[in-house]
């Protein structure tokens, strides 16, 4: 059935330039415009800047999970195992779970729990990001599929346990602060 739906969605490829080009850059990358937007937020004011933090704090994580779950269970990708339109080339590593798609969803659904209406347009990429994954031949549906439950496992969490993470960003907000405005003190007393 994985295969199959791959087979759908990846034969859809090729016929369609156009989209094929949306599909290749979301794939590589959308991970950009996240931390585009992760930077908007950060000069925008403390409240975000704890959001922006407490977003990376759950990409990363979300990504040490995938890794831990490579080193028990290693599912090949699809251009390993078969015949595929591959949009572009990529390392032959493991398929289950996608990190560009754990990423995208860690970082998104983080945002979503506490700014639901910026969370839901991240999600809304996060979502067509792991389409082009399986669209540019990268990834198997149930690969998008897990990586939405890791990056949701994660995130509330994460989202749970920010009593645990408070001293922590509360020490990069002060030292930020802390740099900024001696900065902002060395450029004015000149």
């Amino acid at each position: 059935m994985n295969y199959q739906w791959f087979q759908d969605i990846n034969n859809l490829s090729v016929s369609h330039p156009v989209l094929d080009s949306f599909m290749i850059f979301l794939s590589q990358k959308a991970l950009y415009l996240y931390a585009l937007v992760l930077l908007v937020l950060w000069f925008t004011n403390d409240s975000y800047k704890r959001l922006a933090i407490y977003s990376g704090i759950t990409g990363i994580l979300g990504l040490i999970a995938n890794y831990i779950i490579t080193l028990f269970y290693y599912e090949p990708r699809p251009f390993v195992s078969h015949h595929v339109h591959l949009l572009f080339k990529h390392a032959a590593d493991a398929s289950f779970p996608s990190d560009h798609t754990t990423g995208a969803f860690a970082l998104s659904f983080a945002v979503f729990l506490s700014r639901k209406k910026l969370g839901s347009a991240m999600l809304a990429v996060a979502a067509l990001t792991g389409l082009s994954r399986v669209w540019t031949g990268q990834h198997y549906p149930f690969d998008v599929a897990g990586s939405i439950v890791v990056a949701g496992i994660i995130s509330i969490l994460v989202y749970l346990l920010s009593p645990v993470f408070d001293p922590f960003v509360n020490v990069i907000l002060r030292k930020y602060n802390q740099v900024q405005s001696t900065v902002k003190h060395a450029i004015w007393s000149k």
